[in-house]
């Protein structure tokens, strides 16, 4: 029988292109895995560079600012609610639409995909270190975006611009590394176009055309993946031509519908196997920390696939979300780096782990013939929920076009650091054209570009928030010093 013809006709050159010219020399000259030498378990000491970069970031910060994750909890929430936020502050957007928009970047396909991916290749006990990563992100959110409020500029056209690329020049200059602060800067503007352009842009255009095509036969083919991303691209255009206001406001509905319709049909699940809960919390515990972890790779191994799913689903130190929340309305700026530390909390710790205990008290992961990723996830779900299958798809989607828009802003920000703010035109037209490229072309492609934008982000940062850490930790002890005497008054 003669062979089917590439179902990607012309558009296989560009999957070749983007594989021999763009993703094979940077995975062939960067080096990500430092390795351990261990007589028993060798394999068990390949620790990818960014994770334990990451890791040890957000140890640092964590005690840096004396469990800030902990202690400032509740405060936080009560800034998320506006309680001390007076009408003559500085801002574009509120807290809550800052923080969903941060969210709306962050929660998508890892949440529902990523999290199998995890599981399957750590096993269960993967899911409780990577609740110990998201608690640990929370203190590397709050320093990050703190620093995003705390150096914020008004750009030429009248918007607020904050991010790295503002605290990596500005705050490192006052230290007295100006050379240093900029080469920073730079290289995460860079990183972040990139970044913004890849995995916030086409692998979630790719991923949302699977799921489409998947379910609509109509729209499989060239033509089908063209005029997918065409329409696509409309829908992204109509909300990033209205800049952060917009997203703001569309994060604000979009997020909390989609985040809720998740949450609740992970709770029906769980009732349903309310009986199974405490042996699955033990199956956790015993694979993380007992002799069963060999099982899955070693202790280690089990160790890394948490940090690493946490690290992928909420972004904590890498630099992204502080220029969503430099945007929201407050002179201070230790009250938003608090509300943005409520962001892994909410991403890692109950949408993740809701993910993590669906699959194993279903026993998803137990199958032989899901290898991880949505079909795990969408094989436990549908276990209770007949036809969840359908309801998972248009939530990818959702998530997918969510991340779309908040990543757009954060390029669009660093665009303008780069070129000026009167070539925004230019970035939103190839941001654009990006959505319809990504839905024609190969996953890899498009998710290892984008991957290596993404994470090469958090190293100029954690390096500049470290530095900086002084700085934000003074300001801390202010703030709560002026709370503590009653300096803000809360509104009801």
């Amino acid at each position: 029988m003669k062979p089917d013809p590439d179902p990607k006709g012309i558009f296989a050159e560009l999957d070749l292109f983007f594989d021999q010219w763009v993703v094979n020399p940077i995975e062939s000259t960067f080096f990500w895995d430092i390795y351990f030498w261990d007589n028993h378990h060798p394999e068990d000491l390949k620790i990818p560079l960014l994770i334990l970069w990451l890791a040890l970031g957000s140890i640092f910060f964590t005690f840096r600012f004396g469990l800030i994750n902990i202690r400032c909890f509740g405060h936080a929430i009560l800034c998320l609610r506006g309680k001390f936020t007076s009408p003559n502050e500085k801002g574009e957007i509120s807290h809550a639409q800052a923080l969903s928009a941060a969210l709306s970047a962050t929660v998508g396909l890892g949440n529902i995909a990523g999290v199998a991916f995890a599981v399957h290749m750590g096993g269960p006990g993967a899911i409780l270190w990577m609740i110990l990563a998201g608690f640990l992100g929370m203190s590397a959110k709050f320093a990050e975006c703190a620093l995003g409020q705390k150096y914020r500029i008004t750009r030429e056209d009248g918007h607020l611009s904050g991010g790295p690329m503002h605290y990596l020049a500005e705050g490192l200059s006052e230290l007295g590394l100006a050379r240093l602060g900029k080469v920073l800067a730079t290289i995460f503007s860079i990183l972040c176009v990139g970044a913004s352009l890849g995995g916030g842009n086409m692998f979630q255009a790719n991923q949302a055309y699977a799921q489409v095509s998947g379910a609509i036969p109509f729209l499989s083919g060239n033509i089908g993946s063209a005029l997918f991303g065409l329409l696509l691209s409309f829908a992204v255009g109509l909300v990033i031509i209205g800049g952060i206001k917009r997203i703001g406001e569309v994060a604000g509905i979009l997020v909390p519908f989609m985040c809720g319709i998740y949450f609740l049909a992970g709770a029906i699940v769980l009732l349903a196997n309310s009986s199974e809960i405490q042996k699955a919390l033990e199956i956790i515990l015993r694979s993380a920390l007992g002799p069963e972890a060999a099982a899955w790779g070693g202790g280690t191994a089990v160790l890394i696939q948490g940090f690493r799913r946490a690290a992928f689903s909420n972004e904590a130190g890498v630099g992204s979300a502080p220029i969503a929340h430099s945007a929201a309305t407050t002179n201070e700026p230790i009250r938003e780096g608090l509300v943005a530390l409520l962001e892994p909390f909410i991403d890692t710790v109950i949408i993740c782990t809701m993910t993590g205990l669906v699959i194993v008290v279903t026993g998803a992961y137990l199958q032989e013939d899901l290898s991880g990723g949505i079909l795990m996830t969408s094989w436990a779900f549908n276990t209770v929920i007949p036809g969840f299958d359908i309801v998972l798809s248009v939530t990818a989607v959702l998530f997918a076009y969510s991340t779309m828009i908040s990543w757009s802003y954060y390029g669009e920000q660093c665009w303008a650091n780069l070129l000026g703010s009167s070539t925004i035109r230019i970035y939103k037209v190839l941001f654009l054209l990006c959505v319809l490229l990504g839905s024609v072309i190969s996953a890899r492609a498009v998710l290892d570009f984008g991957d290596l934008m993404l994470l090469g982000m958090a190293f100029p940062n954690i390096i500049g928030v470290c530095l900086l850490s002084g700085k934000v930790k003074k300001d801390l002890d202010a703030y709560l010093y002026r709370f503590k005497n009653g300096d803000f008054v809360s509104k009801t």
